[in-house]
């Protein structure tokens, strides 16, 4: 062979290299797109509970919650219809609402609304004055009377934080809760509120807090009661 062919050869095999060479190379990495944060919600269908109160003993035991106290619990009420008597169970937490009404009122500053969507206290702060107590409008809150501060559901943030569900939802015997992220249209809780807007309902949504909690199955008569003090299941009164 000739040089000049040769040297088209090696020309033409310089070609076929560096476009192979071109084609394998991966292509240049794009940033990361910008993780959007979470904000956490849950959802309660009345029609799964059972009243068994596994949810209110699962969050004493996760929370340390003092006896008689509740971060969450389950109101029962017996309900008279044309086809008699029957129980109705409302399970209550706070509902950490996107306009809490418990925060402003603080004046120490020691509770307020987490990016996420969590509302927390910080017991380092609290003064125990009680007004965030009675500044909440579904009797969410309560002054531990061990640790002398405002005391309330946190979601167990504890938890979620480190990739579990809240203790009260693990627990739930009959699936009635359902926790997840509503920044994530693929989530279960997402997923429920689109399939089924129109059954959707919060307590007491003259309040204008926006709740976090929301209800499946929340007969309307039930909207705005959530005292329930009277059946509450307390374990002091249950050992006698």
């Amino acid at each position: 062979m000739d040089r000049s062919r040769r040297d088209i050869f090696g020309i033409f095999g310089s070609i076929t290299a560096g476009a192979q060479a071109a084609m394998a190379a991966p292509a240049p990495a794009k940033p990361d797109a910008p993780q959007r944060a979470p904000h956490w919600a849950m959802v309660v269908d009345v029609g799964k509970c059972i009243g068994c109160q596994a949810c209110t003993m699962a969050c004493i035991m996760e929370n340390a919650v003092p006896e008689n106290s509740f971060r969450t619990f389950v109101s029962t009420y017996e309900v008279e219809t044309e086809a008699g008597t029957h129980n109705y169970m409302l399970p209550r937490l706070c509902n950490h609402c996107d306009n809490p009404p418990c925060t402003p009122v603080c004046p120490v500053g020691a509770t307020w609304k987490e990016p996420d969507g969590i509302v927390v206290v910080d017991a380092d702060r609290c003064v125990a004055c009680g007004y965030c107590v009675q500044a909440c409008p579904y009797d969410a809150r309560f002054i531990n009377r061990q640790t002398r501060t405002a005391d309330k559901c946190t979601f167990c943030a504890h938890r979620v934080h480190a990739g579990l569900l809240p203790a009260c939802v693990e627990t739930c015997v009959g699936g009635s809760r359902i926790f997840g992220d509503l920044n994530d249209p693929q989530s279960e809780v997402s997923r429920i509120l689109k399939a089924r807007k129109d059954e959707v309902r919060v307590l007491k949504p003259e309040e204008n807090t926006r709740p976090q909690v929301y209800y499946l199955g929340l007969d309307p008569r039930f909207e705005g009661r959530v005292d329930g003090a009277p059946t509450l299941w307390r374990p002091s009164e249950a050992r006698g």
